[in-house]
């Protein structure tokens, strides 16, 4: 049996996997268990040879395992590394893990979540004349000390007055880091469409995904429209949405109504395909509204009760006077502010109240 025949009846068992090449002009490289691509290409063919034996000989010294079936993805994979290094990566954003959390459980589940903005790890420093405000500071360090507080179910990376990607990288490696059973949920919210713009908050909602946050905050959704561009962000990165529509769904989309006009558009919001959560800003509502607290109050109620007829849980920020009326109002996502000291004494307060050990 001449070599072409040898060849053909192991590929026929599986044991050689062919690897292709197309020089094609964005120079994007092809695997494809097809020879058609290379039959023709004989110093192609000398190349991948020579690799494939390369590829055993290191395999070997590493398994001591001299006479290892060559199993064909098992090279192939690493000799198109080896070979193509200098390939454009997928254009795709890197998945999400499967489970986005403790909270994405917790509503899946109909329960009430605990979280709590990120704090500013970055130390004040004294006010001087002329001096230029630092950024804050978010580190891995600080991230894997906040997950392994077991009383956190969120952790709500606050953005949208200075985006920060690298911020978004450390939260996501330092809850990664942490190793918990359980781990909490990393929403990060990010500036406005409005201050934005549509293509650039576009790029970020699939930037913070990437970076491995388990979902994206757009506040001040200003009509129906505007919710409508938002929730196709997620679609057009690729996200498994988590929604009325999509229960099994792994990424967490939140949209905020802070603004007057947006109140009045409430039905038309809620009733938005594509999202996960409808929630009011009630301290921007508030100062929108000419500091009519207990309209915005109200108004946020409201954006409460229609998210919840869709199918969609809301969030508000809670303090330890107001934690147990937001808890009765039915708002099932309680952020919280301060230290993680500060914040875990008041999750023990609500906890019991929500009906949860």
């Amino acid at each position: 049996m001449d070599r072409r025949a040898i060849e053909g009846t192991r590929k026929s068992r599986g044991e050689i996997a062919d690897v292709g090449w197309r020089g094609e002009p964005d120079h994007v490289c092809t695997l494809t268990k097809s020879r058609r691509h290379v039959r023709h290409r004989p110093h192609t063919r000398r190349v991948l040879r020579y690799h494939r034996r390369f590829a055993r000989q290191v395999r070997r010294s590493l398994t001591g395992e001299p006479h290892m079936r060559r199993s064909g993805w098992l090279v192939a994979l690493p000799l198109a590394a080896t070979i193509f290094g200098g390939c454009a990566s997928a254009s795709k954003t890197t998945p999400t893990s499967a489970s986005a959390g403790a909270a994405l459980t917790l509503w899946k589940s109909g329960a009430a979540a605990f979280g709590m903005f990120v704090p500013n790890e970055r130390p004040p420093a004294p006010p001087a004349a002329g001096a230029t405000r630092l950024p804050p500071l978010y580190t891995e360090a600080g991230a894997k000390a906040l997950a392994e507080n077991p009383l956190l179910d969120y952790l709500f990376l606050n953005l949208e007055g200075a985006y920060d990607a690298n911020a978004v990288r450390a939260m996501a490696t330092g809850i990664r880091m942490s190793g918990t059973t359980t781990r909490p949920t990393l929403l990060v919210r990010i500036p406005t469409i409005e201050a934005a713009g549509v293509e650039l908050t576009r790029a970020r909602v699939k930037e913070v995904l990437g970076l491995g946050a388990d979902g994206v905050v757009i506040p001040h959704v200003r009509s129906a429209a505007e919710a409508r561009t938002a929730a196709a962000f997620f679609t057009e990165a690729g996200a498994n949405v988590w929604s009325p529509a999509n229960p099994k769904g792994t990424v967490i989309a939140m949209l905020m109504v802070e603004d007057k006009g947006a109140i009045v558009e409430l039905p038309e919001i809620a009733a938005v395909q594509g999202y996960s959560l409808l929630s009011c800003g009630i301290g921007s509502l508030t100062q929108n509204m000419g500091g009519d607290a207990p309209g915005a109050e109200a108004a946020c109620q409201r954006a409460r009760d229609l998210g919840a007829k869709a199918g969609m849980p809301s969030m508000m920020t809670a303090s330890a006077s107001t934690i147990k009326n937001r808890i009765e109002k039915g708002y099932l996502g309680l952020l919280l502010s301060g230290t993680a000291d500060q914040a875990s004494a008041i999750i023990r307060t609500g906890r019991p109240i929500a009906k949860r050990p």
